[in-house]
C-alpha cells in the first residue's frame, strides 16, 4: 500500500490493532523493498514493531516529499496535525488513523522517547522552509531528528538498551540517510532542496546550477568521493556499536547496514549517474548480502531460535 495524505489521509477508526500492524507492512514494502527485506529477517514480535516504525515517518516523509497541491504552509499544518494525531495515540486515544494506532502501541511497548518522536517531527517541518544547509554542522541539526533518533527509536525496539549503543546507533541512521541524500540528490533538488552542504559544493567548484542540468564531470566525481568517504566514516562506527544488540536480533540489523552502504558502490558503479535513475538493489543481490551476513555470524542465528539475551 502506497501512501498520499496529500489527497488521501488515512482515516479507518473500524481496524483492529492486528490489521493496523498489517497495513503498516504494507506500507513498508510498496515504499521500501531494501528496507522491507531486511525487516522480515527479525522475529515476528519484533519485526511488527519495525513495520509500525516505517510507516510512521514514511506518513510524514510523504506529506512533505509527495504534496500535491498542498502549499508549503499547508504542509507545515498538516505535518502538525499530524504531529497532535500522534501524541494523543500515544496517550491512548484511539486516534482514525490506523497507521499511528500501530506506531503508538509499539510506542507504549518498546518505551520509545517522547523527545525521539518530537525531534523527527521538527526535522519534517523543517522540509517546509529550510532548503539549503550551509556547513555539514547545519546539516547535523536535520539529520538528527530526521535519521539519528531512528536509529534510537530501533534500540529500544530490537533491545539495544545501552547507553554505550546509543553513539553507534545515530551513527546507522545519519550514514543511511546520507547515502539517501547522494543517492537522490537530482530527485530533490527537483522538489528545491539540496541535502549536500553549501560549503561542500563550493569547495569543489560545483555550482547549482551544474546540479540542476545533471551535470556529472569531475568535479562532481571529487564531490560525490568526499561526501560518500563520511557515509562510510559513519558506517564504521556504527558497526562498532552492532556488539550492543542482542544476539538473535542483530542479523537484520547488519544486513540492512550492508544493504545502505551497498548503494554507494552503486552508485560508483554507474559512474557517479544519479540523475538517470536510482541506484537499486536487486533480489539476488540482497539475497547475496544476506547469506554473506549470515556466514559472518552464524551464531547469530542460532541464537535468533533460542531467543534474545537482554543487552
Amino acid at each position: 500500500m502506497r501512501l498520499d495524505p496529500a489527497k488521501k489521509p488515512l482515516s479507518d477508526a473500524s481496524m483492529t490493532l492486528a490489521e493496523c500492524y498489517a497495513l503498516c507492512e504494507g506500507v513498508q514494502k510498496s515504499h521500501s523493498r531494501t528496507y522491507h527485506f531486511s525487516t522480515r529477517l527479525f522475529p515476528p514480535e519484533v519485526a511488527r514493531h519495525v513495520h509500525a516504525m516505517y510507516a510512521f515517518m514514511r506518513y510524514a516523509d510523504e506529506i512533505v516529499d509527495n504534496p500535491g497541491t498542498l502549499t508549503l504552509d499547508e504542509q507545515l499544518t498538516s505535518l502538525e496535525a499530524f504531529e497532535s494525531e500522534t501524541m494523543a495515540a500515544v496517550e491512548g486515544e484511539k486516534v482514525p488513523n490506523p497507521v499511528l494506532r500501530a506506531y503508538a502501541s509499539t510506542v507504549r511497548e518498546c518505551g520509545i522517547a517522547p523527545e525521539d518522536i518530537a525531534s523527527f517531527i521538527a526535522s519534517m517541518k523543517m522540509d517546509t522552509g529550510v532548503f539549503r544547509y550551509r556547513t555539514f554542522g547545519d546539516l547535523e541539526g536535520y539529520t538528527y531528528g530526521s535519521a539519528a533518533v531512528v536509529g534510537l527509536m530501533m534500540c529500544r525496539v530490537i533491545g539495544a538498551r545501552r547507553e554505550a549503543a546509543r553513539p553507534h546507533a545515530e551513527a546507522l541512521g545519519t550514514a543511511m540517510q546520507l547515502t539517501n541524500f547522494l543517492r537522490d540528490i537530482g530527485e530533490d533538488f527537483q522538489r528545491g532542496r539540496i541535502y549536500v552542504p553549501l560549503e561542500d559544493l563550493e569547495h569543489f567548484g560545483y555550482s547549482e546550477r551544474d546540479l540542476e542540468r545533471d551535470i556529472i564531470n569531475p568535479r562532481f566525481v571529487a564531490l560525490m568521493d568526499f561526501e560518500m568517504a563520511r557515509a562510510r566514516s559513519l558506517y564504521a562506527l556504527a558497526d562498532e556499536g552492532m556488539k550492543y544488540i542482542p544476539k538473535g536480533r542483530r542479523f537484520p540489523v547488519v544486513v540492512a547496514r550492508n544493504l545502505y552502504a551497498g548503494i554507494l558502490d552503486q552508485i560508483y558503479a554507474r559512474n557517479y549517474d544519479v540523475f538517470s535513475g536510482r541506484a537499486r538493489t536487486s533480489l539476488a543481490k540482497k539475497v547475496s548480502v544476506a547469506a554473506a551476513c549470515a556466514a559472518r555470524e552464524p551464531g547469530d542465528i542460532v541464537a535468533r531460535l533460542r531467543g534474545p539475551r537482554p543487552a
